[in-house]
């Protein structure tokens, strides 16, 4: 009888101490370098120029985005719709955020055409450069995505590749505009 008095005690006290430190807790808040992407919220519209690369023609593009923060302020969601020319219409979800333990911007994007891209990002002034592995015919390049801002409405952009990640080749370029 003893030991389950005891036990009673010993497991009350406890939820009384995870109780208390669960109290004690407050909400997480975004980290103050998400604050940098709040220009890309909104609707945007881009054209520009593809090279011919491993898989992809030369040509024009065209693209429109509306891109709004997640409840919570910590994710900025993007919806895009591209129009590749011979390479057809592609629709895309991208998702931005902020890695605090790693320090670099996160960029996930998953498309139409069945591809899943992760990139990391940093910041350096007015330029954000995003790297990424990219699978291109059955060939893993190296990727960088350059965004060098304008102002708060305008973009320019270049999308390289490369194969040793020492000599880049671009791929994309362009200008993006906030309606």
């Amino acid at each position: 009888m003893k030991g389950w008095l005891i036990g009673t005690a010993l497991l009350t006290l406890g939820i009384i101490a995870a109780h208390s430190a669960y109290a004690q807790m407050t909400p997480p808040t975004p980290a103050p370098e998400l604050k940098k992407l709040e220009m890309f919220a909104g609707d945007w519209t881009a054209e520009g120029t593809m090279t011919a690369a491993p898989g992809a023609p030369s040509g024009k593009w065209t693209m429109t985005t509306h891109a709004e923060w997640m409840e919570g302020s910590f994710f900025l969601v993007e919806h895009d719709t591209m129009d590749l020319g011979a390479m057809g219409n592609v629709k895309e979800l991208a998702v931005m955020g902020y890695d605090s333990e790693n320090k670099v911007y996160t960029y996930r994007a998953f498309s139409s055409m069945g591809e899943a891209e992760n990139a990391t990002g940093t910041l350096d002034g007015d330029t954000l450069t995003w790297l990424s592995d990219e699978h291109m015919n059955g060939q893993m390049m190296k990727g960088r995505f350059t965004m060098k801002i304008l102002s708060p409405t305008a973009y320019n952009m270049t999308f390289e590749l490369s194969q040793d990640g020492k000599q880049w080749v671009t791929a994309m370029e362009g200008k993006a505009t906030k309606k």
